[in-house]
């Protein structure tokens, strides 16, 4: 079975892109899919009654929705695999732009909207610097410049992630991600899969329900407004 992890900020064009996957390949694979979001999501519903695919979504609720994604993962992928999949696609929230939910024995795809800014790329590094694939949707509506200067800094990020340019809705210039994931890995070792990057430094105690402001009423690794390092403070 293949792995296949999308992230990307909301709205990007993650489902879109997903659903084209599912149209060209169910021919070839048999599909499951999995939505993580923190309070609502539809994606779940919409593409089992389109596609007829077994599907499952979580909600993250006050957990971190990335961090939800690997907590469920081990699980997701033996319900994919009870089920005959060839194919388990996990779609991320997007909405934490410095966890990244890849993994390894997986292929990592970020879903990057054209429209968002030509600067956008460089405020979510670790979600595009750990991808195997950028696909940059929406790109009919901008114009060439600025298809260019995107394409820049998603490389200034990432200069060795393949990038794909798309109109998602029609599905055009998809052919080169469908001819990854065939090619792309299977999972061999499932108790061996793992993060590609590290998690965050540490908790802080605004995680566990310390509301006060200011740093000084905190503990663990704080910021402060002139200080450019992190601080540190015990229990």
């Amino acid at each position: 079975m293949k792995l296949i992890i999308f992230a990307g900020p909301p709205s990007a064009g993650k489902t879109a892109v997903i659903r084209q996957i599912i149209r060209q390949l169910t021919g070839e694979y048999a599909i499951a899919f999995l939505k993580i979001d923190v309070v609502r999501a539809f994606e779940d519903e919409e593409l089992s009654a389109e596609f007829g695919i077994p599907t499952r979504k979580v909600y993250s609720g006050d957990v971190c929705p990335d961090h939800t994604g690997i907590l469920v993962l081990r699980d997701a992928i033996s319900w994919a695999d009870d089920l005959g999949a060839g194919i388990l696609i996990v779609e991320s929230a997007g909405l934490c732009l410095r966890c990244t939910p890849y993994t390894t024995q997986a292929l990592g795809v970020v879903v990057l909207s054209a429209v968002s800014g030509t600067n956008s790329p460089l405020k979510m590094a670790p979600m595009i610097a750990l991808a195997d694939i950028a696909v940059v949707t929406k790109v009919d509506l901008i114009s060439q410049a600025e298809k260019e200067v995107f394409r820049e800094r998603v490389r200034e990020v990432a200069p060795s992630v393949d990038i794909i340019e798309t109109n998602a809705v029609h599905g055009t210039g998809l052919r080169f991600l469908m001819k990854a994931i065939r090619a792309g890995p299977d999972i061999t070792t499932p108790d061996e899969i793992v993060l590609r990057g590290m998690p965050p430094l540490g908790v802080c105690t605004i995680c566990v329900g310390k509301k006060e402001i200011g740093w000084q009423h905190h503990y663990g690794i704080l910021k402060s407004l002139d200080s450019a390092d992190d601080l540190y403070r015990g229990e």
